[in-house]
Parts: structure tokens; C-alpha cells; sequence
């Protein structure tokens, strides 16, 4: 298994590469930018509307579709690369509404800070964090969106845990990511590449399910996207993953008591 320091050091790398290259490596990735977010779901309408420059061309869906996000909400991004899915959250939540921003990469969150300034965003802000360590306050979120980014921490139980901490009782998930219809061979969990690249750390569904409920979560659904598989084929050439590895949204409520 990879030592979770070098996880982090890997993957922080190569997303400060995608911030130049609008791509993460091998995978994450495929084709334009525009031309990928309308195959996640994403409108042409949603991206004409996003700053120049947000959207990078990363991610495995579209978490906005299931995040029914309502004016007034406090929505935190763990892992908001460019600002994409924050800027779309702050047109849904209104000047009323505050969106948070967390990214572990300087380079990315300079990019979406300027993203911001440049585009009068004054009910977004972006912070430096990692999603294990959230620097945000207990009770103080209504929705976590996510895309393609829990799958790239080694500890993701404490990932869930933190975001369940920063939510207000009757908060909730809505989270698109990449998980693992069967365990993946160990050449596979151990390619430092395809890990950085959203393959790697995909983990099976019911060990998620475990680790949400074992965070104090409820009404947990993970739905895969067999659509998923053909784009999630070309992101690694000539390994056989698209019958292991899919897109899956993932919601959860936390307690409202």
C-alpha cells in the first residue's frame, strides 16, 4: 500500500500540473473541457455561465444535479480545484448564501480566487485545507458538494467524518466520485499514477456505505453510472478497468437530532 504522505505529495504535483494543463495526468480527464462537462451533465448554459478558466476539465459528474441546493444555503466544496462546481453553487444560493471552496493546492486555489475577484463572486470564498482536516467551523455547512476528490485521499473515513462535523444537523452530501465494483488488484491500488489519476482509490460501494454510517450518517445512497465506464475506459489505456472502476453519485443526510 502507498504511505499516505506520498499519496499526498503525488496528487498535489499533479494537480498543481493540471492548473497549466487543464488535466490531472493519465486520467481525470477526457478531451476539451467543455466537451467533457457536457458528457458529466453539465448545460452548455452552466458553462457558459462559470468564469474562463474554472472549469478545468476534471471531475466524473455532476454533483450540482443532485445537490437541489436552495437560496440562502451555506454550500462547502471539498476539493474545488478552479472554483467550477462553487461558482454554479453560488448562482443557486444567491448573494443570501455563502459557498466555501477547500483545495490543498496553492496553485489552484490562486487560480480560483482570481476566478473570483475578477468576476464579482462575493458570496464565495476559497480556503487552503485538506478535505481530512477541514478549516471550517462545526455546524456551519448545509450541503457538501464533491467531484472526483474523496477518491484521491488515503484516509477517506476521516474525510467523512470531518464533513460530518462541519454540517448542520439535517445537512447533507451530495457527491459524485469514482468507486470500485469489486477490490481492485493490488498492481492496480499500488500505481502511484492511476491513483493520482482517480483509479487507484476508488473504494468498493459497501465499504463506503460503512464508513458513512460509521461517521454517524443516514439515508445513504450510492448509485453507480454505468454510462460512466466509457469515458473511465480511456483513462487509462491499456489497463482493463471499466469493469472495475465507475462514476457514482453518493448522498447522505446527517441526523437532524
Amino acid at each position: 500500500m502507498l504511505k499516505n504522505d506520498v499519496i499526498r505529495k503525488v496528487v498535489r504535483g499533479l494537480y498543481t500540473q493540471a492548473v497549466e494543463n487543464a488535466c490531472c495526468g493519465p486520467s481525470c480527464c477526457t478531451g476539451s473541457a467543455p466537451e467533457f462537462a457536457l458528457q458529466l451533465g453539465y448545460s452548455n448554459e452552466e458553462l457558459g455561465a462559470v468564469p474562463g478558466g474554472a472549469n478545468l476539465g476534471l471531475g466524473c459528474g455532476n454533483p450540482q444535479a443532485i445537490a437541489a441546493l436552495k437560496h440562502g444555503e451555506t454550500v462547502l466544496d471539498l476539493g474545488s480545484g478552479a472554483g467550477f462546481d462553487c461558482f454554479l453553487a453560488a448562482r443557486q444560493v444567491g448573494e443570501s448564501g455563502h459557498v466555501i471552496g477547500v483545495d490543498m493546492t496553492h496553485e489552484m486555489l490562486a487560480k480560483a480566487r482570481a476566478n473570483a475577484s475578477n468576476n464579482g463572486y462575493h458570496n464565495v470564498e476559497f480556503r487552503l485545507g485538506e478535505i481530512e482536516h477541514l478549516p471550517v467551523a462545526d455546524n456551519a455547512i448545509d450541503v457538501i458538494l464533491s467531484n472526483c476528490v474523496i477518491n484521491l485521499s488515503p484516509d477517506k473515513p476521516c474525510v467523512f467524518k470531518e464533513a460530518f462535523r462541519v454540517l448542520k444537523p439535517g445537512g447533507r452530501l451530495a457527491i459524485s466520485d469514482t468507486v470500485a465494483m469489486e477490490e481492485l488488484p493490488e498492481q492496480i491500488r499500488s500505481d502511484m499514477k492511476l491513483h493520482a489519476g482517480c483509479i487507484a482509490g476508488a473504494t468498493v460501494i459497501d465499504e463506503l456505505k460503512l464508513m458513512l454510517q460509521e461517521a454517524g450518517f443516514v439515508d445513504i445512497q450510492i448509485t453507480p453510472k454505468e454510462t460512466s465506464r466509457d469515458f473511465i475506459s480511456k483513462w487509462a489505456p491499456g489497463v482493463p478497468i471499466e469493469h472495475l472502476v465507475v462514476s457514482a453519485t453518493i448522498e447522505a443526510t446527517k441526523p437532524a437530532n
